[in-house]
């Protein structure tokens, strides 16, 4: 096997390894990685879930040949669950995963190197520095993990998109998420891994709150350049389906939230901390860490297993001002933050605001 030169990354930067299944959500967060000053993504791995893992790797290089970063190194991850078969998202992000709307997509270069391989190289060869950041299925993790046990030990943190957070309230809906439900048996082995308080799960109980409205699509659109305009074609894909969940033109920008917290910490305002279960709920699967939603122990006991920091709350204008800046402008223009800005403490040292 040929593994790529060692790259030298930038150390005043933020780096970051992207795990995706590169639908419509995946790519906005790629989108805003890459309009970062601060951030350096040193790989991107591709999974299935909202398209096949070949359409993934397309979509990747779909969105690094807009954002001309097209020396990110891209690696092939699993087709399939480690059990079973894959269940692909094409009813909601199109068969192509960027909601079918005819947009020309490359074939891009593919590292020899397979995408549990560069995880493992990648955390081994520069430890306690990066962040991985999973966004799709949890089978690529998993690999990673059967490879080297203590794989988190050696990521500075593990901010992932998936589960439910804690129990909810009791007479309000159970919800689900697609990417711990893909692969059951990986999610398992992720949050059963040890970690040292760097496991962050961005759930859908937040994520579904981090909502774009109506304007944005035309927002951007009405920007005469092609990193808007692919990110307003992907988006109006999104909300053609969201439509009929809410009678309105608007959207979940679960991916984007995650990649948001990831990168600026300090808009997360509440969260829990405990080990996960999982629960089958209505024909799915709910990954939860085991508290209820008023922070009580369950009434059927806590399960062993390392502790996870679930996201409860976060600050959605100031979500929506950095994620739809990026979308709009990436790096045309001059970033939200003052170049002496000093970012806060990055998972597992913060807290956030108005923890106790």
């Amino acid at each position: 096997m040929v593994v790529p030169p060692p790259r030298s990354p930038d150390p005043a930067k933020q780096w970051i390894v992207v795990d995706t299944d590169t639908g419509i959500d995946d790519a906005h967060s790629l989108l805003y990685l890459l309009a970062q000053p601060d951030v350096e993504i040193l790989g991107i791995t591709a999974v299935y879930g909202n398209t096949v893992v070949e359409g993934a790797v397309r979509n990747i290089g779909t969105v690094l040949e807009i954002a001309g970063r097209t020396d990110i190194p891209i690696f092939l991850g699993a087709s399939a669950p480690i059990e079973g078969e894959a269940s692909i998202a094409w009813f909601v992000h199109g068969h192509d995963g960027l909601g079918d709307r005819g947009i020309v997509r490359p074939e891009p270069v593919v590292q020899p190197e397979s995408a549990a391989d560069f995880l493992v190289r990648t955390a081994a060869e520069h430890p306690g520095r990066v962040d991985l950041h999973p966004l799709g299925p949890l089978t690529n993790v998993a690999l990673a993990l059967d490879r080297d046990p203590e794989l988190f030990l050696r990521y500075r943190s593990v901010v992932l998109m998936g589960g439910a957070g804690p129990y909810p309230a009791a007479g309000t809906p159970a919800v689900t998420d697609a990417n711990t439900a893909n692969d059951r048996v990986a999610a398992e082995r992720v949050f059963g891994a040890v970690n040292r308080g760097n496991l962050v799960m961005v759930g859908v109980n937040v994520t579904a709150q981090a909502l774009l409205e109506e304007h944005v699509v035309e927002t951007l659109r009405a920007i005469d350049d092609p990193w808007p305009r692919f990110a307003a074609t992907v988006l109006d894909a999104y909300v053609d389906f969201y439509q009929h969940k809410w009678g309105r033109r608007i959207s979940s920008a679960h991916d984007g939230l995650a990649t948001v917290v990831l990168h600026r910490p300090e808009i997360v305002t509440g969260w829990v901390e405990g080990p996960v279960t999982f629960t089958p709920t209505a024909g799915s699967l709910a990954t939860r860490v085991a508290l209820t939603a008023e922070g009580y122990p369950l009434s059927f006991g806590t399960p062993d297993g390392p502790s996870t920091r679930a996201v409860t709350a976060f600050d959605l204008r100031e979500f929506r001002r950095r994620f739809v800046h990026a979308l709009a402008y990436g790096r045309s223009r001059a970033p939200l933050d003052r170049d002496d800005r000093v970012p806060p403490p990055a998972w597992p040292n913060g807290r956030p605001a108005g923890a106790p």
